[in-house]
């Protein structure tokens, strides 16, 4: 099983991108271990006294050079208010890297697509892509413009197309109704998503109906991280299966979907 660490690391920026999510950049007190797009931390909450287990988080993005990762958080809850309450020099506690990323894909054309916090995984995704020679289109939903986060950094690693719901930025409707997917094929191999499961689900479908790989991030609850707690459980064709150590990305007809 590879290496997990709990480890303090310092609050460095916090930055609030929307009325709900904030990112959160932390310094790794020494050298940074080696972690994988789609993999995530269980999140200590001090000071929120009804959050008593950690909060699972995508592990957004990593710069070995500084030995910062960054968090994408939801600010919804007792738990991940704290967390988004933080400020420089403040300490937070991580177990980290913890479950099973994505897969490194056998062709270039590869889309990535997030909707809502569903994005949070394919910044560093699209990073590690493209520093393995494979230039990332992203597809981005929200409901609307006000709602999207970090748009110049998915812009600086890959061409990004973009829905709200609302259609006050790009084209209006949700990520399948764009009209890159009306051209999916041949122009796609890989799909990786990450988001709400009946978003995936339909995103699955398309992409066995196209016999083009599906890989996805499923944001069950995970408590523990370490397949301890089973409340993360998700139905496969070979059982049942912890999202948090079997997962939490899978590929799509792996699932019960």
């Amino acid at each position: 099983m590879p290496k997990k660490f709990k480890e303090n690391f310092k609050v460095i920026a916090n930055e609030r991108q929307t009325s709900e999510f904030v990112v959160l950049t932390l310094k790794h007190p020494g050298q940074l271990p080696e972690m994988f797009p789609g993999q995530f931390a269980e999140v200590r909450a001090d000071g929120a006294m009804e959050a008593y287990l950690r909060r699972p988080l995508s592990i957004h993005d990593v710069d070995y050079t500084n030995n910062t990762l960054k968090l994408l958080i939801q600010d919804v809850g007792p738990g991940t208010h704290q967390l988004s309450s933080l400020q420089k020099n403040d300490e937070v506690n991580l177990v980290y890297p913890l479950g099973k990323g994505y897969d490194l894909p056998d062709s270039d054309k590869v889309l990535l697509v997030g909707g809502g916090c569903g994005v949070a995984p394919l910044l560093f995704l699209g990073r590690y892509l493209k520093e393995n020679g494979i230039k990332p289109r992203f597809l981005i939903g929200a409901r609307s413009k006000s709602d999207l986060v970090e748009l110049d950094a998915y812009n600086r690693l890959g061409e990004v197309f973009v829905t709200t719901e609302d259609g006050s930025m790009g084209t209006k409707g949700f990520v399948i109704h764009h009209p890159v997917m009306k051209t999916f094929d041949p122009d796609f191999e890989w799909l990786y998503t990450c988001g709400p499961e009946a978003m995936m689900k339909v995103l699955a479908k398309y992409s066995r109906e196209r016999n083009v790989k599906c890989q996805v991030s499923l944001e069950n609850t995970m408590a523990c991280g370490i397949g301890a707690c089973l409340c993360c459980i998700t139905p496969t064709v070979e059982g049942h299966k912890c999202t948090c150590i079997d997962g939490p990305v899978f590929d799509a007809n792996y699932l019960k979907w």
